[in-house]
């Protein structure tokens, strides 16, 4: 008993010198809190591993198929707007190599869409998790996010290999736009999926708006249509401005030019790097605010769930 006695007070007196700190709502606006949540994350970053995998081997459980299934949607509707668009309504004239044009778009816009949609559910998706134990809340969020780059990396491979069957490699110093391109989905994405998620807990309807806005922007992007087509129909140039800098469709612009090697011969926005840069900032400046809100809104969490 003596022993007991002494190993109880040890902890105690452990337990004593333990540091407290908050975990729930931050106050302001300001950088503390951002590093603070920042180093949180960081170092539960086998915790967000975990919950990467988690996620994987959920969508695939018992699958024959496995990660494979991870192509079925892209390639679906490649072959739906391939045929019902590129050859029924003729959008194929005007676009050389258009199936590559076509699956370049809906990469990128598969992955913005999956973290998106995706991230915003993912709090509710956890609520078990989110209710019994404590971990930072921002990892739900990015472990949607990584999955969706999981899925990503696929069909990207899958994009390479048919640019080689088709002749047209994109070898090529344009390719380095790919890298702010996929910032800016990166980012944009996951400044949607922290600010809604955090909404979703408390409006249940959000997820639903979330994915109506998506299916909006894909139309709203050149991902089935081309920029160059957007041109000779938006007459006006401050419109054609507003619509060019979308950042989702300088995006999209930014994977066209570094894929999609036929497109090098066709007129490009002006310096689309440029732009890409700008609105990779005010993505950055919209993530930092979207973080701030879900850390405002996360103490509740539990309770609403």
């Amino acid at each position: 008993m003596p022993d007991h006695t002494l190993v109880a007070e040890a902890r105690f007196a452990r337990l004593s010198e333990t540091p407290m700190r908050s975990v729930g709502a931050v106050s302001g606006f300001g950088l503390r809190g951002f590093w603070r949540s920042v180093r949180d994350v960081a170092s539960h970053r086998e915790m967000l591993d975990l919950l990467i995998r988690r996620d994987l081997k959920a969508k695939y459980k018992d699958s024959a198929l496995g990660f494979l299934w991870a192509l079925a949607r892209p390639l679906v509707q490649l072959a739906i707007y391939y045929v019902v668009l590129g050859h029924f309504l003729s959008a194929a004239r005007g676009i050389p190599d258009f199936a590559i044009f076509v699956f370049t778009g809906l990469t990128a816009m598969g992955l913005f869409q999956e973290i998106a949609v995706g991230g915003t559910g993912s709090i509710l998706a956890n609520a078990g998790l989110v209710k019994k134990v404590y971990m930072p809340r921002e990892l739900f969020p990015l472990a949607s996010t990584g999955s969706a780059l999981f899925n990503f990396g696929i069909q990207l491979i899958v994009l390479l290999l048919a640019t080689v069957l088709m002749g047209a490699v994109p070898l090529h110093l344009d390719i380095f736009y790919a890298v702010p391109a996929l910032l800016v989905i990166l980012v944009y994405g996951l400044a949607f999926a922290l600010f809604f998620s955090a909404i979703n807990v408390y409006l249940r309807d959000v997820q639903h708006l979330v994915e109506v806005a998506t299916l909006l922007l894909f139309w709203m992007s050149p991902v089935v249509y081309s920029w160059q087509m957007v041109t000779s129909i938006i007459t006006n140039p401050i419109v054609l401005e507003i619509y060019t800098n979308n950042p989702l469709t300088l995006a999209i612009l930014g994977f066209q030019r570094a894929f999609w090697v036929a497109g090098d011969a066709l007129a490009q926005p002006d310096h689309l790097l440029l732009r890409l840069g700008i609105a990779l900032i005010a993505g950055l400046v919209l993530l930092f605010v979207s973080h701030r809100v879900f850390l405002r809104l996360q103490g509740d969490f539990a309770q609403e769930l």
